[in-house]
């Protein structure tokens, strides 16, 4: 900016002294060349106007008066009523300088105004584009709320009316497989029998953990803790898989408030889909770090990272909504219920996924004040 004005004050301090040197140096029996000289003041003081307003068009044409007079006196030196056309172009320079000036800033000014307005206009369509964003998840959670409310109120009809004869069935079961050797026709029919029994088993236990406020006991819990004990559960199946399962410890030792049942039950559904995910000879990862975030208390999160296949960009839209599922045999309500148990305790989830590369599911949880013991 500064160097602008520095090249536009000398354009004009130039244009100025070259043709006041016109003026002086040219004979005075070629009249119609000092007229045209006259006339080439205009310029500078018509930039000066545009380029800094009525402040900048009055001084230029000041200086071009003061610059200029000394031709009319001493060169030409005529009476007054002679060189009152000379007289006159003076008073025209600073009429010009002013009124161009005036216009000019007030052109600016009107300018700044509507660059204020465009400003203005664009923050508060910002301001109703983040409203509307919020209304439609609003809007999608207020779905996901209804559709939880119409879980639960099934879940309370399926744990009456379904839970109770299912265990019948599965006894009886248990107990006419024993009449049959393994390799009769009905032992395996027997089998299928008890397996489908404990899936439809799994289904109405999921029903019922959506119905379940979240979470009932909360009380200080260490992460790692917490995960060490999952490892030991998935050890032999991760084994089993030929899947190497890491688990790095926090920077330092994490405390939570939280249920633990509940938040062992969220992270045990997340490495299972993992495990799930993961082929023979990958490898699942997790590990804890802290962040300090500015508008809140401090957190850990805990990332779940596999070198599974991924999950593609239609379907990771569609991974909380209850009963959808890729999996055969799923019933899509593990993550539901997961992200249910997270939120609960006051944390967030969130899933990212490289189609054919694999996937992380990240679990932010606020700590207690402090944040470690």
């Amino acid at each position: 900016m500064e160097r602008s004005t520095f090249i536009r004050s000398l354009t004009l301090a130039t244009s100025i002294v070259g043709i006041s040197l016109l003026h002086y140096f040219t004979p005075l029996h070629l009249p119609y060349l000092h007229a045209i000289f006259q006339r080439l003041y205009y310029l500078p003081i018509i930039l000066a106007a545009l380029w800094f307003g009525l402040r900048g068009g009055l001084s230029c044409a000041l200086v071009v008066s003061i610059v200029y007079a000394p031709h009319i006196l001493f060169q030409w030196g005529g009476a007054l009523t002679m060189e009152m056309e000379k007289y006159l172009e003076i008073l025209l320079y600073n009429i010009v300088g002013g009124v161009t000036g005036l216009l000019s800033q007030r052109e600016r000014e009107r300018t700044v105004e509507l660059q204020k307005t465009a400003r203005g206009l664009e923050e508060s369509f910002q301001k109703l584009q983040h409203q509307s964003e919020r209304i439609i998840i609003i809007e999608e959670q207020l779905r996901r709320a209804e559709k939880l409310s119409t879980l639960g109120e099934m879940a309370a009809v399926l744990a009456h009316e379904i839970r109770n004869p299912l265990g019948s069935i599965r006894g009886t079961a248990e107990i006419l497989k024993d009449d049959y050797k393994p390799g009769d026709p009905k032992h395996e029919f027997i089998e299928i029998q008890i397996r489908e029994t404990e899936r439809l088993n799994r289904v109405v236990e999921d029903f019922l953990h959506m119905a379940r406020p979240q979470p009932t006991q909360m009380t200080p819990c260490s992460i790692q803790e917490e995960l060490e004990t999952i490892a030991t559960l998935i050890a032999n199946d991760a084994k089993a898989r030929h899947i190497s399962f890491v688990l790095h410890p926090p920077p330092a030792p994490v405390i939570i408030r939280a249920d633990g049942e509940k938040l062992r039950q969220a992270f045990l559904n997340i490495i299972i889909n993992a495990l799930q995910a993961t082929p023979p000879g990958g490898s699942l990862t997790v590990s804890t770090t802290l962040r300090q975030r500015e508008d809140s208390a401090p957190v850990c999160e805990i990332s779940f990272s596999d070198t599974g296949s991924g999950i593609d960009a239609e379907t990771l839209k569609r991974v909380f909504e209850p009963f959808y599922t890729t999996k055969e045999g799923g019933t899509g309500l593990g993550l539901v219920v997961t992200k249910k148990i997270i939120e609960g305790h006051g944390g967030r989830l969130l899933i990212e996924s490289d189609h054919g590369r694999g996937t992380t599911v990240t679990v932010s949880l606020p700590m207690l004040e402090g944040g470690k013991q």
